[in-house]
C-alpha cells in the first residue's frame, strides 16, 4: 500500500467507521455468539501471497462485528462509560502516523513536552494542589499518562514498597529486603476494584480489606483501627489506596478523615478515581475530591469518561522523585545530554513499560475542540440521565434503589430474593436489546445501570426502563412469582 492508496483507503476507513456509529444503535448491543465462534471462519494460518484489500473489510463484518459488543451503543449501559470522541480518533490516527516511541525526551520532544502540559492542563481543571502539577510554585511532583488505572495502582504501591524499604534499611543495614517485605502490609476499602488486589499480588506484599460503612464508604476509624492491629503484631503498614467511585455502587471514601491518618502514620497514600475523576472538573463535584492535598499519588482515567479515547490514564504524583526513584535504570543507550536538565522529563522512569505511544495528542485535541464548558456538558448530561433513570426506577414499587445515585450509576433491584433479580438479569442479557452487568452490595444481587454511550438521550433510558419492566412482569408470570405491577408509587 503506497501513500495515494492509503489517502484513499483512509478516507474510506473514516466513512466506515462514521456509518458504523451513526447506525450503531440498530445493532444488538450484545453478540449472541458463542465461544471459539471465530476461529473457523478465518484460515488457520496466514497467507503466504497478500489479500485482496476489499476482502479485507467484507471479512470486518462477516467475521468481526458479529463478536463485537457494542461498547458506543447507547443501549449500552454497563460496567463504565469507555469515552469516544471523533476529535479524539483524529488524533489517535496522527499519533499512529508519527509513530514515534516517546521514553525520553530525547526520543520525541514534543511527545514528552505536550504530555507535561496536558497533565497541567487537566490537573488545573480539577483544581489540583500546585504540588501535583509540573508549573506549581516549588513543587516536587507532576503528571504522567498511564495505560490504565490497574498500572497507575501498581506503580503507586511499587514506589511505595521501594521508599519504604529503603527508609527502614537506611537505619537497619542488616535487614534484608526479604525481611522486611515479609511485614509489609497495604489496605484498601472491601469495595475496591479487583486491580488494587493484584496490585499487591504483584508487589508481593500483604493487602488488608477494611470493612466499609452503610453507604460503601471508607472511614478513617475503621483503618486506624487495623493499622494500630498491625502495627502491634510486628508489621509495617506502608500503602494505602482509597477510591472515590467505587465500581459495584459509585462510593467515596472519606478523604479528609483516612487523609491525615496516613500522612500521620507515613503510609503512601494513593486515591483510585478511575470513574468519577472526570467529574471533578465540575464545580459541584469538586468537594468530593477535598483531601487530595494528603495524597502522594492521584488517578483517574479520561479515556472513561472524558471524551479521550482509550488509553489515556491520569496520574499525578506529589513527589516525582519517589516514582522516579524506584524504576530507574539508566544504560549508556537510553542516556542523552538534557536528560539532567530540571525542565526534562524522561517518562520511561515513571512507569512499568519503557515505549509509549503520543497519547498527549488525544488529550490537545479533546480540550481544544470541546473546552473545559463542553466536556463539563458531557458530565452533566450522563448526571442527568441517570437521575431520570433512577426516578423511573422509584416509580415502581416492585423495584428498590440500593445505593446513593451520585453521578452516572444507578443501583436497583427487584425487590424480594436475590433469585429474582438474577433471573431478571438473566433475561436481559438474553434479550440483548440492552446490556448490563450487576454487582453484590451488603449480600444483594443488584443491577448496575452505568451511563455509558456519548450519544445517549432521554428516549434511550425510557426505552431501558420499558424493557426491563416488561422482563420483570413476565417474571411475575412465571415460576417463583414476584409481586404484579401496581400503581406508581415515587419513594422519598
Amino acid at each position: 500500500m503506497d501513500s495515494a492508496e492509503f489517502r484513499r483507503r483512509g478516507k474510506e476507513m473514516v466513512d466506515l467507521i462514521a456509518d458504523y456509529l451513526d447506525n450503531i444503535e440498530e445493532r444488538p448491543v450484545y453478540p449472541g455468539v458463542e465461544p471459539g465462534y471465530l476461529r473457523p471462519l478465518i484460515p488457520s494460518e496466514a497467507p503466504v501471497d497478500p489479500d485482496n484489500y476489499e476482502d479485507i473489510i467484507k471479512d470486518v463484518e462477516r467475521v468481526i462485528m458479529p463478536g463485537v459488543t457494542h461498547w458506543h451503543s447507547p443501549h449500552f449501559f454497563a460496567y463504565f462509560s469507555a469515552a469516544q470522541s471523533f476529535p479524539a480518533m483524529l488524533a489517535d490516527m496522527l499519533s499512529g502516523g508519527i509513530g514515534c516511541i516517546g521514553f525520553s525526551w530525547a526520543a520525541s520532544p514534543a511527545c514528552t513536552e505536550l504530555e507535561t502540559v496536558m497533565m497541567d492542563w487537566l490537573g488545573k481543571m480539577l483544581k489540583l494542589p500546585d504540588c501535583f502539577l509540573f508549573s506549581g510554585v516549588n513543587s516536587q511532583g507532576g503528571g504522567v499518562i498511564q495505560s490504565s488505572a490497574s498500572e497507575a495502582t501498581l506503580v503507586a504501591l511499587l514506589a511505595a514498597r521501594c521508599k519504604t524499604v529503603r527508609k527502614i534499611q537506611a537505619s537497619n543495614p542488616a535487614l534484608a529486603e526479604g525481611e522486611i517485605f515479609g511485614k509489609l502490609v497495604s489496605y484498601t476499602s472491601e469495595q475496591c476494584h479487583s486491580s488494587v488486589e493484584r496490585a499487591a499480588l504483584i508487589g508481593g506484599v500483604k493487602m488488608r480489606k477494611v470493612p466499609s460503612d452503610s453507604n460503601f464508604a471508607l472511614r478513617g476509624d475503621a483503618l486506624k483501627k487495623m493499622v494500630d492491629e498491625d502495627k502491634a503484631a510486628g508489621l509495617i503498614p506502608f500503602y494505602f489506596c482509597a477510591t472515590l467511585g467505587t465500581t459495584p455502587s459509585c462510593a467515596f471514601d472519606h478523604l479528609l478523615e483516612l487523609g491525615p491518618i496516613c500522612n500521620e502514620e507515613n503510609i503512601w497514600m494513593h486515591i483510585d478515581a478511575a470513574y468519577a475523576g472526570s467529574s471533578f472538573i465540575c464545580p459541584e463535584y469538586r468537594h468530593i475530591l477535598n483531601g487530595v492535598e494528603f495524597a502522594d499519588s492521584f488517578n483517574f482515567n479520561p479515556h472513561k469518561w472524558l471524551l479521550v479515547n482509550f488509553d489515556c490514564s491520569a496520574m499525578w504524583l506529589k513527589r516525582k522523585a519517589d516514582v522516579v526513584g524506584a524504576f530507574k535504570c539508566d544504560p549508556l543507550y537510553l542516556k542523552h545530554k538534557n536528560q539532567d536538565s530540571e525542565i526534562v522529563t524522561d517518562y520511561r522512569h515513571w512507569h512499568i513499560p519503557m515505549g509509549r505511544r503520543f497519547r498527549s495528542l488525544k488529550m490537545w485535541f479533546v480540550f481544544r475542540v470541546y473546552g473545559l464548558s463542553g466536556l463539563q456538558a458531557h458530565i452533566r448530561k450522563h448526571v442527568s440521565l441517570a437521575k431520570e433513570f433512577e426516578s423511573l426506577v422509584r416509580a415502581d414499587h416492585r423495584f428498590e434503589i440500593c445505593a446513593e445515585v451520585v453521578l452516572g450509576l444507578v443501583c436497583f433491584r427487584l425487590k424480594g430474593t436475590n433469585e429474582l433479580s438474577q433471573r431478571l438479569h438473566e433475561n436481559i442479557v438474553k434479550s440483548r436489546e440492552i446490556h448490563l452487568v450487576p454487582c453484590r452490595l451488603d449480600g444483594r444481587f443488584v443491577l448496575r445501570f452505568a451511563i455509558c454511550a456519548r450519544t445517549t438521550e432521554p428516549r434511550h433510558i425510557h426505552r431501558a426502563w420499558h424493557h426491563i419492566a416488561k422482563l420483570a412482569s413476565q417474571l411475575s408470570r412465571g415460576p417463583g412469582k414476584m409481586p404484579e405491577r401496581g400503581p406508581a408509587v415515587i419513594e422519598t
